[in-house]
């Protein structure tokens, strides 16, 4: 099989597309013919080594797992021997970082538990776009939000894969949402129907004397003293992603007792079932940045990383 492989820590551009023997499911692990995977976080930092920490978790001199994709959409094409929920032949997607990664390929073993049956209502590339993004936007907009309707609600870095499915969930309340990005996302998240939006590169969200109750960041570059100067009385700050040493800094104002300010641990696929309600009717306001080529993943890979794409990056094998 025809997979992209990542042998050492670098620039997207060193990643290969190369032919490797294909994997046979061990006994809870099913074999899924993979017909789309995403590109995320995850995928940046293992391909890069960056932020340096990440490297405790995939390597610490290179990646011990050398193909990169942790969400996948497919169709189960073998399964262990002790697989209860699934068989040959059905459509699976999900987000599979509880149990590993490698869906930027051909074909991906993963164990049961980190799959959930795609319903038909969806698309394959629509599926892979929604199980990270869509349960990191659901769990700090709802989990931890606590999102009702008549709020003001600020979403930062919205043009992306978490952002405008963020917005989705939010315009099922009674709610005005600004998205705050830039470039050419700022036409696309308008068609979508931000109520307001704000280039960073002109306008600071956290000086311009406006206040929200409710901030879902996907980017965190700023103090915790900028977030709170955006805040209304009573309102929370939620993050669902960034720099770590920003992120450490919300930590540390979390543990010195800033109520405001609160982190996603996310729980992958928690609220998947309860996203498909939405989908039934949005899924078509999805914003896809593809389908790429396998070959093209270290191009898609590198736009994701320098932030210039829209919506969810996805790759089809």
């Amino acid at each position: 099989m025809k997979a992209i492989i990542c042998e050492s820590y670098g620039p997207p551009e060193n990643l290969q597309l190369k032919e490797i023997p294909k994997p046979t499911p061990k006994p809870n692990e099913v074999l899924i013919k993979v017909h789309t995977a995403a590109v995320n976080d995850y995928d940046w930092s293992m391909v890069t080594g960056k932020p340096g920490i990440y490297r405790l978790l995939f390597g610490l001199f290179k990646p011990k797992r050398p193909i990169p994709g942790m969400e996948v959409s497919g169709v189960i094409e073998a399964i262990g021997d002790k697989v209860i929920a699934f068989k040959v032949g059905h459509e699976v997607y999900g987000d599979t970082s509880d149990y590993g990664f490698g869906s930027m390929a051909e074909y991906v073993c993963i164990h049961e538990k980190g799959l959930i049956r795609k319903p038909d209502f969806l698309s394959h590339e629509q599926a892979a776009a929604l199980s990270h993004a869509g349960n990191l936007a659901w769990q700090g907009l709802i989990d931890i939000g606590e999102i009702k309707s008549g709020m003001k609600i600020l979403i930062n870095g919205a043009g992306g894969g978490v952002g405008t499915l963020a917005l989705l969930i939010a315009k099922t309340y009674d709610v005005h949402v600004t998205g705050v990005d830039t470039g050419d996302k700022l036409n696309d998240m308008r068609r979508l129907g931000f109520d307001h939006v704000m280039d960073y590169k002109k306008e600071d969200f956290t000086k311009d004397g406006s206040t929200y109750d409710l901030i879902l960041d996907t980017k965190s570059t700023r103090s915790p003293k900028d977030y709170k100067r955006a805040l209304n009385p009573g309102a929370l700050y939620v993050t669902v992603g960034g720099t770590v040493p920003k992120l450490l800094k919300l930590l540390f104002a979390r543990m010195l007792g800033s109520k405001q300010m609160r982190i996603v641990a996310l729980k992958a696929n928690k609220d998947t079932k309860s996203l498909h309600e939405l989908m039934k009717t949005e899924r078509d306001k999805l914003i896809l940045d593809g389908p790429n080529k396998l070959e093209e993943a270290p191009a898609a890979i590198r736009r994701f990383g320098d932030g210039l794409h829209s919506g969810k990056v996805i790759i089809c094998p």
